[in-house]
């Protein structure tokens, strides 16, 4: 991963969102390596630019994109390792592809030569005889054939370098990644992810590489992504239709974001739109305001521990107060007088999403599948909640209870529970009133004066105050206790979302 000042949302892959937390989920136990590439040509061309060291600045690209990632909740790798950091393993691996009879050097450049490995293509389906001088591979009168690749690159006046026995230089890129991944995982691994855009060559060189100096290297597993599309166009730099991580968070809160990436297979093309995250920022406030549970350890741990339903591997406690409207309900109930039963109705919802769940996730990660079968466990609990019928329902708490456990369990290993609700539905409002360029002081005075207008009967008044905030993506919900407010997705939105649909 090429570092990059808060990373470009079209880099992001949805598929590590989730991996390891699901495999974690299933009991394996994972060792996760993110690699950064910052040693190359267009962070030296960025350096030269600003008038800074080429390494100090990919630091800290690193260091921002790191911010990045705990925002959207993913989990910390179990190394990170940097091209700048590993020159000695880089030079061991090309010495040793040179005395396997796979590398050549010509003028202090060392190329790898593709015709020496017949496998060459195998994760890309292309012959050897489709690729074209210049084409993904800079052109080079002095390679032996078009699609030979550098491992190691001269230095050139100005650049960063390192000594060699072939001279002064640096490497590569796809050597690069070898080394690292044979330094912290071994030449045979179970996963391998990456853009769409990386199967050839980056990756159909990786391979070739590490066969090259280990004839029984192999990948289980490659997964990869598809890119973020703008209007149907995909999203670059080049094309100016980008943006950064950071600026979508600025205005939308970063589960939301996470939702909306999790809303489409990781292999997809993931199109981006307004309409798209303000539908995914009004469905993550609806999921952590229908369910929160037990508000405390003990109510947590006498409730789901007595219940036998399916279950993760264990998580961090702070993991487990699940979803509001519930945290009350079950927090007005005596821990001792809760049974350890559940009605079938319970558990044949639980298990029948628990079970899409598993199956989803097991087939490839289908998470718009999962993000889908919440409906029913959600609805289920509203009516627990605010029906009539429901309120009457026998063992309701403990209803509650077990589906807040599995509710937790689902959320937690799709990275969506936060530590507080309360805290995480107050963002939510606060990104809402910034889309709308209103403070809270402001809708609760047009609230105040709705409730006049209504007071006096100038309902035309009223509902011009509802529409208009309702038009910013403000909702009021009127009740016996009076009125409040809730973010929702602007009118004009909506009517897109009608069109769409």
């Amino acid at each position: 991963m090429t570092s990059a000042i808060s990373a470009m949302l079209g880099s992001m892959l949805p598929s590590m969102f989730c991996t390891g937390r699901y495999l974690r989920h299933l009991g394996y136990q994972v060792t996760y390596v993110r690699n950064f590439t910052d040693v190359d040509d267009k962070i030296i061309s960025r350096a030269k630019e600003l008038g800074e060291d080429p390494i100090s600045l990919s630091r800290r690209y690193c260091e921002e994109f790191n911010r990045d990632m705990v925002y959207l909740h993913c989990l910390p790798p179990s190394a990170e390792p940097r091209v700048s950091d590993h020159m000695p393993q880089i030079l061991d691996m090309i010495k040793q592809i040179i005395e396997n009879g796979y590398a050549y050097i010509v003028d202090g450049d060392v190329y790898f030569s593709v015709e020496k490995f017949p496998d060459y293509g195998r994760l890309s389906g292309r012959k050897l005889e489709d690729n074209r001088a210049g084409e993904r591979v800079a052109v080079d009168s002095r390679k032996k054939h078009p699609a030979d690749f550098a491992l190691w690159k001269t230095a050139k006046e100005g650049e960063p370098f390192w000594d060699s026995p072939w001279g002064p230089g640096r490497p590569g890129w796809h050597i690069e990644c070898s080394a690292m991944s044979a330094a912290y995982l071994g030449y045979s691994f179970d996963i391998h992810g990456g853009g769409m855009d990386l199967v050839f060559p980056h990756h159909e060189n990786e391979i070739a590489q590490s066969c090259a100096v280990c004839n029984h290297s192999n990948i289980s597993y490659w997964i990869h992504n598809g890119f973020v599309t703008v209007d149907s166009e995909k999203m670059s730099k080049s094309l100016g239709n980008f943006f950064t991580i950071r600026q979508v968070i600025d205005l939308y809160h970063p589960l939301a974001l996470r939702l909306f990436l999790l809303g489409t297979h990781y292999q997809s093309p993931i199109n981006y739109a307004d309409v798209l995250l303000e539908s995914a920022s009004d469905r993550i406030f609806y999921i952590y305001q229908v369910p929160q549970y037990p508000t405390s350890l003990q109510m947590e741990e006498a409730c789901l521990s007595s219940l036998s339903l399916p279950s993760s591997q264990p998580t961090p406690h702070r993991h487990m107060n699940t979803l509001h409207d519930c945290e009350s309900a079950l927090s007005q109930r005596d821990v001792v007088t809760l049974k350890d039963t559940i009605p079938p109705d319970t558990v044949n919802i639980i298990n029948n999403f628990y079970n899409v769940f598993v199956t989803s996730m097991s087939d490839d990660l289908h998470t718009p599948v999962v993000l889908a079968a919440l409906s029913d466990p959600l609805k289920t609990i509203n009516d627990l909640l605010h029906t009539r019928k429901g309120k009457k329902q026998e063992l309701r708490i403990e209803s509650l209870a077990a589906f807040g456990k599995i509710l937790g369990n689902v959320l937690s290993t799709l990275g969506l529970m936060p530590e507080s609700y309360s805290e995480i539905l107050q963002q939510l409002r606060d990104k809402a009133l910034k889309r709308a360029k209103l403070t809270e002081d402001q809708v609760l005075q047009k609230i105040d004066e709705r409730t006049a207008a209504r007071k006096n009967k100038e309902y035309e008044r009223s509902d011009i105050i509802r529409k208009d905030l309702a038009a910013v993506g403000i909702a009021l919900m009127d009740s016996p206790d009076g009125t409040t407010w809730r973010p929702a997705v602007p009118l004009a939105i909506q009517e897109q979302q009608v069109s769409i649909t």
